[in-house]
């Protein structure tokens, strides 16, 4: 039974090379969530660092019982250690909060949403209302991105919300439930349902160091998306193909009547080329989308683990 007026929180963290924010966000978290006066932990799940993040996590963990750190044999990618993380919630925690290790997420934005969740929610969404230190480029592409997928999915992914929310322990329950291998935690957590609320914060730029995200990585992360939520590209796929048989047939046609009225000779080399390469590139298109579905199952059929974990540190000590 989730306790409404004083809850246990839980903010989860992954961290893939982030030495140098690391006690900044462990610091700002502190200073916030004490002024809650809930019981909290922190969890932070680090995917594989090649830095110093594991040793500074561990220091934090000898000095304070809160931190809990769930350490990855490697790199298995930020949203598999989301999903390690609400994983691993203590059973007595009655809501969770996703976070980002380099502080593009403000602290204090916590205490608005432990309000709408008091008044009810069990999803709180931080909606950004402000995107600092992101190009043009990267808001034209990410406003593209929303409208293309909320256009060919069932469900309604809001916009500006990225992984930073407060979940209900319901909703936390039903998130854990989905075992997909391939996984685009913003379309799960808008699948899962639940009475939603929003807030809204300015984004600041990262405390330190460059994200990890370069634009192919954002591209396959939008492909999964799309694709994890909608079947509608292989419908597109198939309509090309019909419009593409249906425009040749006239064109044949064309060329038979030309002939038959006009005696125009059979266009040669160029149109016969034009033709080839066109409907080439129609066919590797599709076969490309197929692809991406066929893809998904075949990780899927191989039931593997979403994750490997080599050590938990927690208030027992480590596993």
């Amino acid at each position: 039974m989730e306790n409404k007026n004083n809850p246990k929180i839980a903010v989860v963290i992954p961290c893939y090379n982030e030495e140098k924010n690391i006690e900044a966000c462990y610091n700002s978290l502190v200073n916030i969530l004490n002024q809650t006066n809930c019981k909290y932990d922190l969890i932070f799940v680090n995917d594989g660092s090649k830095d110093n993040t594991l040793e500074k996590l561990i220091n934090l963990h000898k000095s304070d019982s809160n931190v809990k750190i769930i350490d990855f044999s490697r790199n298995f990618g930020k949203e598999i250690a989301l999903s390690a993380g609400l994983d691993y919630v203590d059973a007595d925690t009655d809501a969770v909060i996703p976070f980002d290790a380099d502080l593009q997420h403000p602290p204090e934005v916590i205490l608005q949403m432990l309000e709408k969740y008091k008044e009810g929610y069990d999803i709180v969404n931080a909606v950004r209302s402000k995107r600092d230190g992101e190009t043009f480029l990267k808001k034209i592409t990410s406003k593209l991105f929303y409208k293309i997928i909320n256009k060919l999915t069932d469900i309604e992914i809001p916009k500006d919300v990225g992984d930073f929310r407060l979940i209900s322990r319901d909703a936390l329950e039903a998130i854990k439930g989905i075992r997909e291998r391939k996984r685009f935690m913003k379309g799960i957590f808008a699948w899962v349902g639940f009475k939603t609320a929003s807030v809204y914060y300015e984004r600041a730029p990262r405390h330190s160091g460059k994200t990890k995200w370069n634009y192919i990585k954002l591209i396959d992360l939008a492909i999964e998306g799309i694709t994890s939520f909608s079947a509608a590209p292989l419908r597109l796929a198939s309509l090309l193909g019909l419009l593409v048989s249906f425009v040749a047939f006239l064109y044949a046609v064309w060329i038979i009547i030309a002939k038959l009225a006009f005696g125009n000779p059979v266009k040669g080399y160029p149109s016969m080329m034009v033709a080839i390469l066109f409907l080439g590139g129609v066919q590797l298109i599709t076969i490309g989308i197929i692809g991406e579905y066929i893809g998904r199952i075949y990780e899927e059929v191989k039931q593997r683990p979403l994750y490997i974990v080599k050590k938990v540190y927690d208030r027992s000590g480590s596993e």
